[in-house]
């Protein structure tokens, strides 16, 4: 199973709707899926119809050693599951403090190895525990970007993070690119921020995907209905860069 974590502390950047689509993507190309939400929020698990007032078993228990990861994975589709941290993951920095928890997620998902080809993690916009759990576990980082001034904001903080997790936890750990999100055809903002975009990235020893996610309404109202945006409008603009992107990704492995 190829482990993907989704992440970037800066909030609002498409990280849920990124993990969402792309996991939704490789199902639509065959492949077995597993998606998991760390994020307290759980909006991942919101956008994909998850019953979150009536979970038996989440991540949570999980790591408390009171439920295995088989007892806590909900079907959202044929071939894609997802794992539920639910809202108590928000006190995660200060429920989990024994040796080795960066290691809870790596040791949950051991079981499930073989079940998927792929597990795309959803993270929260913190550098806190579940976010090295993420990364401790991960074999490749996918970034998102914002195409705003903001967002060149903090992007040594993440090299750092990220840099240190490599160092004493995952030395396989990759960057696989970085994806700029949220891109607004009518202005040229996101080609006048490009070469700052292109500095970060040789920073973090890594490239820009070639695809652009536009900007579009399409992508909120899926998460209203609570569908994949490929169910919701397979003719929106950013459903079509999310397939290209999906294929870049493949590519890029």
């Amino acid at each position: 199973m190829k482990k993907v974590a989704i992440t970037n502390h800066k909030g609002g950047v498409a990280k849920t709707t990124t993990t969402y689509a792309l996991g939704a993507g490789l199902e639509r190309k065959g492949y077995k899926v597993l998606l998991v939400d760390m994020d307290p929020q759980s909006n991942l698990s919101f956008s994909a119809n998850v019953d979150l007032l009536g979970m038996e078993h989440t991540l949570y228990d999980v790591f408390k050693g009171e439920a295995t990861p088989s007892q806590a994975l909900i079907k959202i589709s044929d071939n894609m599951d997802i794992l539920v941290g639910g809202i108590v993951l928000a006190e995660a920095d200060r429920t989990f403090t024994q040796l080795g928890r960066e290691k809870m997620l790596s040791k949950a998902l051991k079981s499930l190895d073989k079940k998927y080809d792929f597990c795309i993690i959803d993270t929260p916009p913190s550098l806190g525990v579940m976010n090295e759990n993420a990364l401790t576990c991960a074999d490749i980082i996918i970034v998102p970007i914002q195409a705003e001034a903001y967002a060149l904001q903090g992007s040594s903080q993440l090299k750092g993070f990220i840099d240190d997790i490599k160092e004493n936890a995952n030395p396989g750990l990759k960057i696989g690119g970085i994806l700029i999100t949220r891109v607004n055809p009518n202005t040229n903002l996101h080609k006048v921020l490009y070469p700052q975009f292109e500095k970060i990235a040789a920073m973090m020893g890594t490239t820009i995907y070639k695809t652009a996610i536009r900007s579009t309404v399409t992508v909120g109202e899926a998460a209203l209905e609570r569908v994949n945006i490929y169910e919701h409008d397979p003719g929106a603009t950013a459903t079509q860069d999310y397939e290209a992107f999906v294929n870049e990704f493949l590519d890029t492995l």
